[in-house]
């Protein structure tokens, strides 16, 4: 068997492509935004000293690491409907579980960049009179996200990657749409070997970012 490339053009990208790249960087994005949102709380209740704070948080972040990403999309697309009483649709649902999953993993990152805050700094705030949340909001939370960028840009990377599971429950995206395009066009394996080409170089400029962005951060350090 032969492998043939000649049905790849531009009508096929804007017909079939275009849908499932935005909507693949679209659900990157609002998981990042909403991940790191949630995680940073999620960081903030596991680095508290009141038990009723540690315990869900740190009971929710070690559940959500250990469970694959792709049961957790079905859970949240069986799961949510059955709870509401209404279907709320694939790209919802998939909005709903990334934010959800990934929060887990930026917890990590953000405990991890808020303990890499030197001690000093959060004691030259209390003793400017700071409270403890004016502490990080102003002192300790500002120099570790910058710290934490390239990391957060690597989970991003997996993130993106990631978000080829939606194709278990049907929602378009990027991998949905090259595989529509080989059905299509008869190509099916052709399709599947372009997709994992246009993935390769999506992630490798990204990862290339990355190590560009860490110099940076380390001159500024």
């Amino acid at each position: 068997m032969s492998l043939d490339l000649s049905f790849y053009s531009w009508e096929l990208i804007q017909n079939f492509l275009i849908k499932g790249l935005l909507f693949s960087v679209q659900l990157t994005i609002v998981a990042t935004l909403g991940g790191i949102a949630f995680g940073t709380v999620l960081a903030l209740m596991r680095l508290s000293n009141k038990p009723w704070l540690t315990i869900p948080a740190s009971c929710y972040v070690n559940v959500m690491r250990s469970i694959p990403l792709v049961m957790v999309i079905l859970w949240f697309f069986l799961l949510i409907p059955t709870l509401i009483g209404r279907p709320i649709g694939a790209d919802l649902s998939a909005y709903i579980t990334f934010i959800a999953f990934e929060a887990a993993f930026f917890c990590e990152i953000v405990r991890a960049g808020i303990g890499s805050i030197p001690k000093g700094q959060a004691a030259a705030g209390q003793a400017l009179g700071m409270s403890y949340a004016q502490n990080m909001r102003l002192i300790v939370l500002p120099q570790a996200f910058r710290n934490m960028i390239p990391i957060f840009m690597t989970q991003i990377i997996i993130l993106f990657q990631d978000t080829s599971l939606v194709y278990a429950i049907g929602a378009y995206d990027l991998l949905k749409g090259f595989e529509i395009a080989g059905k299509n066009y008869g190509r099916p394996i052709e399709s599947y070997l372009l997709a994992a080409v246009v993935y390769f170089l999506i992630c490798f400029s990204l990862s290339r970012a990355v190590k560009t962005l860490q110099k940076k951060v380390a001159i500024i350090r």
